[in-house]
């Protein structure tokens, strides 16, 4: 079975299964030309990823469940005490927008310093409230394939003046130098190419979240 059927069936785009390949949990095998062949088991695989998925169960835990590092049962119940955490969170939250409307505050009556020392107390006995310090992973990731991009075309666009400066002191013939500057020219042109593709695949798919965050859905 070729991938384009294997999105109809079970209804999770190329791109997340082929970034469930590199995470290890999915194994497809190739036939003899080179292409995925996609079996029944790797359908049945596909379809315990969604629902993990669906289920909001990280990459990492279902990687350690598939490696049978992790039974099922183990692994549920871990996840059930991680979602009453965040359930106890969600009705403390719901707590406080309950009291503050029946109190009829408004921007200029909130104090927040109080409300903020009360959700400090209440995070300290456990409940989970929205983390302001976790990291923008689009944007560090961003940052990260523009910093190398960069860095490699400076050194290109360096490795070019050098050679310009080179053949001011000893001249070689005019197509050989051609010749030499459209190398890293072309490299170039394939460092660009490479960070629109990255800059693309950033800004959607499983991949943006899915190994350190459990935000994504499929």
């Amino acid at each position: 079975m070729k991938i384009k059927q294997v999105e109809e069936l079970v209804g999770i785009t190329r791109k997340n299964i082929r970034f469930y390949e590199e995470q290890g949990l999915l194994n497809v095998e190739r036939a003899e030309n080179g292409y995925r062949e996609y079996h029944t088991a790797d359908i049945a695989r596909l379809q315990e990823i969604k629902l993990f998925r669906k289920m909001d169960i990280s990459i990492e835990e279902m990687r350690a469940l598939f490696e049978k590092r992790k039974s099922l049962q183990f692994c549920l119940e871990q996840h059930l005490g991680e979602l009453e955490r965040r359930r106890e969170g969600l009705v403390k939250m719901q707590e406080m927008c309950e009291r503050l409307i029946a109190e009829h505050q408004s921007l200029d009556t909130l104090n927040a310093e109080n409300c903020l020392e009360e959700i400090e107390q209440m995070e300290k006995e456990g409940a989970r409230f929205m983390d302001i310090k976790k990291t923008d992973i689009r944007k560090k990731r961003r940052t990260g394939a523009i910093i190398g991009a960069v860095v490699m075309i400076l050194l290109m666009g360096f490795t070019i003046g050098l050679m310009l400066w080179a053949n001011k002191q000893d001249p070689i013939p005019t197509g050989l130098l051609i010749f030499l500057i459209a190398i890293p020219v072309v490299i170039i042109g394939g460092i660009l190419a490479a960070l629109a593709g990255r800059m693309k695949e950033i800004e959607g798919g499983e991949e943006d979240e899915a190994s350190k965050l459990n935000i994504f859905r499929v």
